[in-house]
């Protein structure tokens, strides 16, 4: 379960992790009574990446453009998503922003704290510059500071920092979450240090131990979400409240229908390189970014295929997982495709089942492309036998794939 914004934040808040002053906007009337001073920036509060691109980002100087530029927002859907919510914050003046973020590898089952020292919307950077360090013992504020050094800071910056990442890392465990991810964190001239956005993913079989994620859960949007079109917001028809609930499960009803549009198009980020890269979710295609990179390997570009949750039907993520592989292998310099998937048996399977597509359709166009897949609680010999001789390698690990995927690409 993926928390908006301004319920990040909100945990955020109680980690005493630096936040702007904000006001949640339910309509754009609800700017004629803001209590933060001008100039704000209005947030759409939408799952999606790339809000700022989307339009979804305004700044704004006084209420007349603050209402108007809220009613723009209202009515804008990002990846299909009509917001209910939006943000209000003060505004930032960052000197410098990083990326931070704490998650779980599956396999290992133990935490890894990232951090680059470009953050932001761009993404390239931050890719470029990822580093990782592996909680494999008692969490100390060693770490952080060890994480610090890889990125190069200097001075207070590591102090500082590193107190925010400790922070997440609280939180991450008590809350038994997925990912905490900051992104970015803003430094003011001043050394002042800002979580200007920041993402939350729960996990679901832990809401029952957490009543204030439950309640989160509760409060997920329900009109306007993906594969929804009407517009959520209209002067006559605005809902004031959230008891029409969507329960979304990580597991897939293949009787559901699909959450998502196919005719909205997926995101391909290009770099320079020989390897493309498939991933669910901003902090796993980071870390296998950064994996590549660490051996010696050179990622060509790469597709988030985003939460798996969109995809409540297994057509609709098979046949999504097959859109993303078109796309990372049209460039004639790629050389293998590094398939790197965190869900449950559904995702799997579904996954499985557009590789296996998606190689039997090249193959009768005749052009041959190695294909690395890892997949978290598979089978290993069902998908063997449902690839059969299809070009394609198997990885119980994350660094077994990156491995076999930099050896394919020399």
């Amino acid at each position: 379960m993926d928390l908006l914004e301004y319920q990040a934040k909100a945990l955020f808040r109680q980690m005493a992790i630096p936040i702007l002053p904000s006001q949640r906007i339910d309509n754009p009337a609800d700017l004629k009574g803001l209590k933060i001073p001008y100039p704000v920036v209005l947030k759409s509060q939408v799952r999606a990446g790339g809000r700022g691109r989307a339009g979804g980002i305004k700044f704004v100087e006084n209420t007349i453009d603050a209402v108007a530029a809220a009613q723009t927002i209202f009515n804008l859907p990002i990846e299909s998503e009509y917001p209910q919510v939006l943000l209000a914050e003060a505004k930032y003046n960052a000197d410098q922003e990083l990326y931070l973020a704490v998650l779980l590898d599956p396999v290992a089952r133990r935490p890894v704290l990232l951090g680059s020292k470009q953050g932001g919307m761009n993404v390239e950077g931050a890719i470029e510059q990822m580093q990782q360090v592996a909680v494999d013992q008692d969490f100390s504020p060693f770490y952080a500071r060890r994480l610090m050094l890889k990125m190069e800071l200097q001075g207070n910056l590591i102090q500082s920092v590193s107190t925010i990442v400790e922070k997440m890392y609280r939180l991450f465990v008590e809350k038994d979450l997925d990912l905490v991810e900051i992104n970015p964190l803003g430094i003011s001239p001043t050394g002042e240090v800002m979580a200007l956005d920041g993402k939350v993913s729960a996990n679901d079989q832990a809401l029952g131990r957490h009543r204030d994620l439950a309640v989160l859960s509760g409060n997920r949007q329900s009109s306007g979400l993906l594969g929804d079109r009407r517009n959520p917001y209209s002067p006559s028809d605005r809902r004031h409240s959230q008891s029409d609930v969507v329960h979304s499960s990580p597991e897939f009803d293949p009787n559901s229908p699909a959450q998502i549009s196919n005719s909205e198009s997926l995101n391909l980020v290009e770099l320079e390189g020989n390897i493309g890269v498939l991933c669910n979710g901003v902090g796993l295609t980071m870390a296998t970014l950064d994996a590549v990179t660490h051996a010696k390997g050179k990622p060509a570009n790469f597709v988030n295929l985003g939460s798996l949750e969109c995809y409540e039907a297994a057509d609709a993520l098979r046949e999504r997982a097959e859109q993303g592989l078109d796309l990372v292998a049209q460039d004639k310099s790629v050389k293998v495709v590094l398939v790197n998937i965190l869900g449950g048996t559904g995702a799997s399977e579904a996954m499985t089942a557009a590789v296996a597509s998606y190689l039997e359709r090249k193959t009768r166009a005749n052009r041959q492309i190695q294909l690395v897949l890892r997949l978290v609680g598979i089978d290993r010999d069902s998908v063997r036998d449902r690839l059969g001789q299809l070009p394609v390698q198997l990885a119980a690990t994350l660094d077994e794939a990156v491995a076999q995927a930099v050896s394919l690409a020399k």
